[in-house]
């Protein structure tokens, strides 16, 4: 079926659903499939539960009288094809966003920044991918007057896939680092990769927000209109951190005028999230103050740099994801904390690929010359390290450690890749 016959079916939903679980009426069910699942098996279901309409791409699933399950040549494509139609026919303006680090952080900076003047859709949470971008897009409305769209990867190529679906008319790298090494094969890969997104722009004739001191990616922003922020003075907008203990306060200036935010966020690391907020509503014509209010009135969720009341203790919770770039950037922010007693809690770091314990080992060399009070690690790669600190194979036998002898008036940093489940060990410290 042509994308446009099938976004005539779409237009009389208005919604798409990939989960049975979640069929709002009328909505459009699109079968995907999974290494341990076939969504065409449960397109029936779908119907069933409320859906308009069923797609699938196996025509044993499409033999209803009714002419409600259509049938397609691959449900992905179909899906991602969609949602490419849909956002050029509304042609709302769009954000992309990608990055090493920060990108959510960053994206939900600038949403609640143009929030502030503009009907905003932008990409809920990390759904960031070949299926999470296509779902966002196809979210838009008319009423939607921009729209913010996170893109993430793990391997080369897929940042194209996801512009040329997303078609954004402006940009932003966050950063580049080491992270997904095993997928990018190497730091150079990560680069390119980010860097698709600069390639999609230039040939559209777009334009990016870039981090100025960022040699990275000044190195591929050639041929590029770019609005910088940064430390530098005079830039479109200039910036630096006030204080961060443990909140972050910072400076910013832009055409003669200097203003100083408060903000909910843990980590001076943040001060280029923010920064890049700030040029992105700027440009946009947010006001000042309208700026201002959104960033000291965000707080970050989802394990994101959040610090909690935990009993006796503080916890700066950064459980949701790690790299060697993003802990490095971690433990330099926690050393500048005043307070009288830290304790770290870190977990291993993963698809680093061959270079796992040569990482892994930098970072346990960072926390010899931090001389922080106490040093947890968790994972079997910190295992593998040379150290002399307290080693522990999984969260659940650090927290039954710790539930015999429980650490007070520390603040705890807890930081690692989602998969070593630090953040359950977190909400079980705050019980």
């Amino acid at each position: 079926m042509e994308t446009s016959q099938l976004y005539k079916y779409f237009l009389e939903c208005g919604k798409v659903t990939t989960d049975t679980r979640d069929c709002p009426v009328g909505s459009m069910f699109i079968a995907l499939k999974g290494a341990s699942f076939n969504g065409n098996t449960f397109a029936s279901q779908a119907i069933s539960n409320g859906c308009r309409y069923a797609v699938v791409d196996e025509a044993e699933y499409a033999n209803d009288t009714e002419g409600r399950i259509i049938l397609v040549d691959d449900c992905l494509k179909a899906l991602q094809n969609l949602a490419a139609w849909h956002r050029r026919v509304l042609g709302t303006r769009m954000i992309g966003i990608t990055g090493t680090n920060g990108k959510t952080t960053t994206k939900e900076l600038i949403a609640a920044v143009l929030k502030e003047k503009y009907n905003v859709l932008y990409t809920q949470g990390n759904l960031n991918n070949h299926i999470g971008v296509p779902l966002t897009l196809l979210k838009l409305t008319p009423e939607h007057e921009m729209a913010v769209v996170e893109m993430g990867a793990n391997h080369p190529g897929e940042i194209k896939t996801l512009v040329n679906i997303a078609c954004p008319d402006y940009g932003i790298i966050t950063n580049v680092g080491k992270a997904h090494l095993e997928g990018f094969g190497s730091f150079e890969g990560v680069i390119s990769t980010k860097g698709e997104l600069y390639d999609y722009l230039r040939d559209k004739g777009g334009k990016i927000f870039i981090q100025n001191e960022n040699s990275y990616l000044n190195s591929i922003a050639g041929g590029l209109e770019c609005i910088r922020y940064g430390a530098e003075e005079g830039l479109y907008v200039s910036g630096r951190v006030l204080s961060c203990s443990p909140y972050i306060s910072f400076e910013w200036k832009s055409e003669g005028k200097v203003y100083d935010v408060h903000t909910r966020l843990i980590g001076s690391y943040n001060i280029d999230n923010t920064l890049a907020a700030v040029a992105i509503g700027k440009y946009f014509g947010v006001a000042d103050g309208a700026i201002n209010h959104a960033l000291s009135s965000y707080e970050p969720r989802n394990n994101r740099s959040q610090l909690v009341e935990a009993g006796k203790n503080r916890l700066v919770v950064d459980a949701y994801n790690a790299n060697p770039t993003s802990m490095a950037a971690a433990l330099d922010n926690f050393r500048m904390i005043e307070a009288e007693h830290k304790m770290v809690i870190l977990g291993d770091m993963k698809e680093l690929g061959a270079s796992s314990l040569e990482e892994h080992q930098k970072i346990v060399e960072m926390l010899s010359a931090c001389g922080f009070d106490r040093v947890v690690l968790v994972g079997p790669e910190f295992g593998k390290t040379i150290n002399t600190f307290e080693h522990y194979e999984n969260a659940d036998e650090l927290y039954e450690h710790l539930s015999a002898d429980m650490p007070k008036d520390y603040i705890i940093l807890i930081k690692g890749s989602n998969s070593m489940k630090l953040a359950s060990l977190a909400e079980k410290l705050q019980k």
